[in-house]
């Protein structure tokens, strides 16, 4: 009887550590990082130079907002362009719609209240890790501030 408990609790124990080591491998629904400046790319030479050129061009050279996949897919760079004093930092990524039904997802971003920013505009982009069910195989749509940006397959 001893052995049955005792083999009970080491089998609970194990499931419960288990459940613990799932979690922590969950990406994150907060930032990865923020820094000013447009997102670190890896730049990838193509065959057509002419076409590299055209896809190289980055909206937010014209100070709109953009988002871009990083690496494979599993991290999105959001950029959006503010006060160098309060910058538009993603705070929290959430999955509005799953890649099977949307593949769109929000950003929240630090509020600074009435808070006194200079008037300058400077590009800010905050990295996320890309949430669970949602992915770069398919269109994502990223709602920040009042915007929708898409973000084409990876």
């Amino acid at each position: 009887m001893a052995s049955t408990s005792l083999r009970r609790a080491v089998l609970a124990g194990a499931a419960l550590t288990s459940v613990f080591l799932l979690a922590a491998c969950a990406p994150p629904k907060s930032l990865v990082e923020s820094y000013p400046g447009e997102p670190r790319v890896e730049h990838v030479v193509e065959e057509d130079e002419e076409a590299a050129a055209e896809e190289d061009e980055h909206p937010a050279a014209d100070g709109e907002p953009s988002a871009v996949w990083l690496g494979q897919g599993g991290q999105l760079a959001v950029t959006l362009f503010g006060s160098s004093t309060c910058p538009p930092v993603g705070t929290r990524i959430s999955v509005v719609e799953p890649l099977s039904e949307g593949n769109i997802v929000e950003i929240e971003t630090k509020d600074y209240g009435d808070g006194m920013c200079t008037a300058d505009l400077v590009p800010y982009t905050s990295v996320f890790w890309t949430p669970m069910n949602v992915g770069p195989t398919s269109p994502l749509t990223v709602r920040v501030a009042g915007t929708e940006i898409e973000v084409p397959v990876k």
